[in-house]
């Protein structure tokens, strides 16, 4: 039996690709990140001349630019990968999560700052629209925990990160020209998940199998971000936000 299965196995193995197209697709995830966020904020921000640009408050201003910053550290972390200095990337790995902790607190801020201020976008509700931004940054920061948990397996870990990062899109692809996705909350989050598609779809072409932790920080992602929108309708939400808006409004405009 052992002699009759091992061309079998030796067969399967040459034929799935497994990790050697991770680089490529991976960075290639990452660049289509780059580009969407350039999309939804060039106009009010990149285009704009950045601090020069239009924004409510210098608090929006730093979070734009640690945002920003996160974005090329990412895109420097992939190609540390490819051109094969894990050694780097690991000791930016370190500055990273630093970085992500401080991008929590300032996506928390920067959230609270915009319920302070006049809304923005007719008839949306500024209290419950409030769960969308705070639960995002929440389970970026979670998932990045995870995947830091994690940097010893390399294929658990760029998956962990590459979901995390599926949590920041909703804000870029809320500020595309496009109508249907325009400031429209529950389908830029359902935009959001091209990227968890993807990221299946190559899964399951290059293993042939759905990797644990694709399926476990998507449905974390999915949970997360869905319970928050159903929460966001509740009497319960509408007081706590209340009460936070009437303290950013004393305390941060």
């Amino acid at each position: 039996m052992a002699t009759a299965t091992a061309p079998i196995t030796t067969k399967q193995a040459t034929v799935l690709p497994g990790r050697r197209y991770d680089h490529y697709f991976f960075s290639g995830v990452v660049l289509l990140m780059l580009g969407l966020v350039v999309a939804g904020f060039g106009p009010s921000y990149y285009f704009a001349g950045v601090f020069r640009s239009s924004l409510p408050s210098t608090l929006i201003h730093v979070h734009g630019a640690v945002f920003s910053g996160w974005m090329l550290l990412l895109i420097a972390q992939s190609s540390l990968v490819s051109m094969g200095r894990v050694d780097i990337h690991k000791r930016l790995g370190i500055a990273g999560m630093f970085m992500a902790g401080l991008m929590l607190v300032l996506g928390v801020l920067a959230a609270t700052d915009s319920l302070a201020r006049p809304p923005r976008v007719p008839g949306r509700d500024p209290l419950a629209f409030y769960s969308i931004p705070l639960v995002s940054v929440a389970a970026f920061a979670a998932l990045m925990y995870f995947a830091f948990r994690e940097r010893r397996n390399s294929p658990a870990h760029k998956r962990l990160v590459l979901v995390a990062n599926v949590a920041l899109m909703t804000a870029a692809i809320a500020r595309l020209p496009l109508a249907f996705v325009h400031r429209k909350a529950p389908i830029d989050i359902l935009c959001g998940y091209a990227f968890l598609l993807l990221l299946i779809a190559y899964d399951l072409w290059s293993t042939r199998k759905l990797q644990r932790a694709t399926l476990g920080a998507a449905a974390f992602l999915a949970t997360a971000q869905w319970s928050a929108v159903l929460f966001s309708r509740t009497s319960v939400w509408h007081g706590f936000a209340g009460a936070v808006q009437r303290w950013a409004q004393a305390h941060l405009i």
